[in-house]
C-alpha cells in the first residue's frame, strides 16, 4: 500500500486528497489485480462498503458534500435539490450521511432538503411502497452513488424516479474510472480492440443529458500517490489508464 507524506498536490483541492489518504490507509482503495465485471484485470479496486466505521463514514460524507457544494457554484442552472437519493443498498447510508454533512456546512440552503432511499422489494403493508423517506413527487434529485461501471444501475435509478414523478438533476459519485466502455470483442471474452469510446457516465450525459460528477478521478489517484507512492502501483496505474482511457 503507498504510504504518503502530508504534502499534498497542488492542483487537487485539500478534500479530496484527504479523502484518498483515508482510503489507502483504511485499505478502501487497494492494489493488486482485480477481475471487473467487465472482465477487464484492474490494477486497483474500491470498495465504498469499507465505509462502515464512524471516521470513514464522516470521512466521504464530507468529500461528498464538499463535491455537491462545488458542483451547484460551478453548474448555476441545476436547481437546488429537493431530495438527496441514495440507490439500495451502497447509496443508502451515502445519501443519509451526506445530507447531515451538508447540513452542518450550510443550514440555511440545506434544511428544507430531504433523503430518500428505494427497497429492493416493494412494502404491501405498512406505509407501503417502493421507497424510504421523502417522496421524490414533483421534486428535484439528486442521485449518490458509490462507483459507476456499466451504467445499468444508473439507467435503472432515472426509470425509478421518473416513474416517482421525480426530476434528477444530477449524479455524484465517490470515484470515475474514467474508463470506455467494453466494444464487442470484449463482451465476448477478448481483448480490447483499441477503439475510442465513450465512458458509462458519458453515455449517460449524452443519453439523458443529465451532469455527473464526481469527488475523484483516477487521474487524481495517481496526481497523490505521485507525490510518495509505489512506484510499481503508479505504473500499473498509467499504462491501465492509457489502455482505456474513455474519449469523453
Amino acid at each position: 500500500m503507498a504510504i504518503l507524506t502530508q504534502h499534498t498536490p497542488s492542483a487537487i483541492p485539500a478534500y479530496k486528497t484527504v479523502f484518498l489518504q483515508s482510503c489507502l490507509s483504511a485499505n478502501v482503495l487497494t492494489f493488486g489485480t482485480y477481475t471487473l465485471k467487465s472482465g477487464r484485470k484492474s490494477p486497483y479496486f474500491f470498495n465504498a462498503g469499507s465505509f462502515h466505521t464512524a471516521p470513514l463514514l464522516s470521512a466521504i460524507s464530507t468529500a461528498y458534500a464538499h463535491t455537491i457544494i462545488s458542483f451547484l457554484a460551478s453548474h448555476p442552472s441545476i436547481p437546488k435539490p429537493d431530495v438527496i437519493f441514495g440507490p439500495a443498498y451502497k447509496g443508502i447510508p451515502l445519501a443519509c450521511s451526506t445530507l447531515l454533512e451538508l447540513h452542518r456546512l450550510d443550514s440555511q440552503t440545506w434544511s428544507s432538503v430531504s433523503y430518500s432511499f428505494n427497497r429492493k422489494e416493494v412494502k404491501d403493508y405498512g406505509e407501503g411502497g417502493g421507497l424510504v423517506g421523502a417522496s421524490l413527487k414533483g421534486k428535484n434529485v439528486l442521485v449518490i452513488d458509490d462507483v459507476i461501471t456499466a451504467g445499468t444501475a444508473m439507467r435503472d435509478t432515472i426509470n425509478l424516479v421518473a416513474k416517482e414523478g421525480g426530476k434528477i438533476v444530477g449524479f455524484v459519485v465517490a470515484l470515475d474510472r474514467g474508463e470506455k466502455m467494453p466494444g464487442q470483442r470484449e463482451k465476448e471474452g477478448g481483448v480490447d480492440d483499441g477503439e475510442p469510446r465513450m465512458s458509462a457516465m458519458g453515455q449517460i450525459q449524452g443519453e439523458y443529458g443529465l451532469p455527473t460528477t464526481s469527488i475523484v478521478t483516477l487521474d487524481d489517484l495517481i496526481a497523490v500517490l505521485r507525490v510518495k507512492g509505489n512506484e510499481g502501483d503508479i505504473e500499473r496505474l498509467e499504462d491501465y489508464r492509457k489502455r482505456y482511457r474513455a474519449s469523453d
